[in-house]
């Protein structure tokens, strides 16, 4: 253990505090979020017909899952969380900006809402973005991992998408900015 305190402290210091390696050796834990998970929701690559091009990510926000469409007919499918009623949206946007363990500050209408939130988080395993972000063109949404692996299957957000970290981190290292993205 203090093994550990003393690396991360190092790496504070050279400004590497949340880098990959140091969050792996800390106390978040992917298995855990997993043990949260229906099994329905696990990735998983499925027979998918869509006249979409292979890299397109699709979001079917009532069966509430996202395709990776593979072509040949198949898709990387891994299950979301969605917006609640009101929340909810639908159209075609592109990847504009993508991040490893973003910050977080909750735009003017969340804090309105829930005044309590902080006004910015740094990135890191405490933070709602989760480990990595994936930025929707000028819109305030994203997809992002969360903390919360029972929250995935539910309408539950403000009209991100939730994804668990370990299936959003293999989501992220499979896209580029510019790939489409059709929400429907």
């Amino acid at each position: 253990m203090i093994r550990l305190v003393l690396a991360i402290a190092v790496l504070v210091v050279s400004g590497l505090a949340y880098s990959d390696a140091v969050l792996a050796e800390t106390k978040f834990n992917f298995t855990t979020q997993k043990r949260q998970l229906a099994e329905k929701y696990d990735k998983q690559t499925v027979r998918y017909s869509t006249s979409e091009k292979s890299g397109t990510i699709i979001i079917d926000t009532k069966r509430k899952y996202l395709y990776l469409v593979q072509g040949g007919g198949k898709a990387l499918r891994y299950g979301i969380g969605v917006g609640k009623e009101g929340y909810r949206w639908k159209g075609t946007e592109r990847i504009t900006k993508k991040a490893k363990w973003p910050s977080w500050t909750p735009p003017a209408e969340m804090l309105a809402r829930q005044p309590d939130l902080p006004k910015f988080m740094p990135g890191g395993e405490d933070n709602p973005l989760g480990a990595r972000a994936l930025y929707l063109g000028g819109t305030l949404y994203r997809i992002h991992g969360t903390l919360e692996g029972w929250s995935i299957g539910r309408a539950m957000s403000s009209g991100c998408i939730r994804m668990l970290n370990e299936h959003v981190i293999d989501l992220y290292d499979r896209v580029k900015i510019g790939t489409k993205v059709v929400v429907n």
